[in-house]
């Protein structure tokens, strides 16, 4: 049996600037790629440049809306919640690793989630915090994601725990 994909949560603003948004879109098509999931917020900016960026490469796009609503066109799965912005916690808790790019206070609560969290966390042009990974590139941060989410989901899967006992 292959080991599942890894599932990888892109963070950032709902508005962004255009630099964002093909950043984003470039991480997005790299987590493809490499067969892993873009799990994010579900709305727009950030959070839409990633999917349109998976879906370009036949990955697959989970978004966790913070409403009832469906969220940006480019999602194969969509979560309703109803949370708000305590929907950020399910968005780090689902990821295997989380990449933040750009982002205002939304995005400064996932981080820190993240992290509280023991989640791996990468940052294009994202806040500073300790523990935050700062990537030159788009693509560095999707790698980084990558390899850490394997990491991550070879120590935490409920088969490699099985494997474990």
């Amino acid at each position: 049996m292959s080991s599942p994909d890894v599932q990888i949560g892109v963070v950032g603003a709902g508005s962004c600037t255009a630099g964002e948004y093909a950043a984003a879109e470039a991480i997005g098509r790299l987590i493809a790629e490499e067969k892993g999931i873009v799990c994010c917020g579900g709305l727009g900016g950030v959070m839409e440049a990633a999917c349109r960026g998976a879906q370009s490469k036949g990955g697959l796009t989970v978004g966790i809306v913070p409403d009832t609503g469906d969220g940006n066109a480019y999602l194969d799965v969509v979560i309703r919640t109803g949370l708000g912005h305590a929907r950020n916690v399910v968005v780090v808790q689902t990821a295997d690793a989380v990449v933040a790019v750009g982002g205002a206070l939304g995005t400064l609560s996932e981080l820190a989630i993240a992290l509280k969290l023991g989640r791996a966390v990468f940052g294009y042009r994202t806040h500073d915090l300790p523990g935050v990974v700062a990537c030159e590139t788009p693509e560095e941060a999707a790698v980084r994601a990558l390899d850490a989410a394997r990491r991550f989901r070879s120590n935490h899967s409920p088969r490699a725990v099985r494997e474990q006992i």
